[in-house]
């Protein structure tokens, strides 16, 4: 599970759409309060920070109408509370970049 700190347009479509349905899984479990996946380090570093969820989650849905699919899975703007930056990291956006090239997958990991 993983929501990355790069911008959505240098996904490949793979982790484009995984990252968008992960990224829901997360908004359940945060604002419905579920168990599972509660104590993902991932899950972990979103809580208190659902704004800056949100924008991601807008961030990726703009992403993928750009590249010709329908999104049809808004969040609840109303839940979007606390911080509207995510400054808490598993692994830097540098260091992302470098687990992405190390797939060869085809997401653009040139310097940022």
């Amino acid at each position: 599970m993983r929501i990355w700190d790069i911008p959505a347009g240098r996904l490949c479509r793979n982790h484009l759409l995984g990252e968008h349905r992960e990224l829901h899984c997360i908004w359940v479990v945060l604002t419905r309060h579920k168990t599972g996946y509660s104590r993902h380090p991932e899950t972990l570093r979103w809580r208190g920070r659902l704004k800056a969820l949100f924008l991601r989650h807008e961030e990726l849905a703009a992403e993928m109408s750009a590249r010709g699919y329908r999104h049809k899975s808004p969040l609840a703007k109303r839940l979007a509370t606390g911080r509207a930056v995510q400054d808490r990291y598993l692994n830097t956006p540098r260091e992302q970049l470098a687990l992405l090239k190390a797939k060869k997958c085809g997401c653009r990991t040139g310097p940022l």
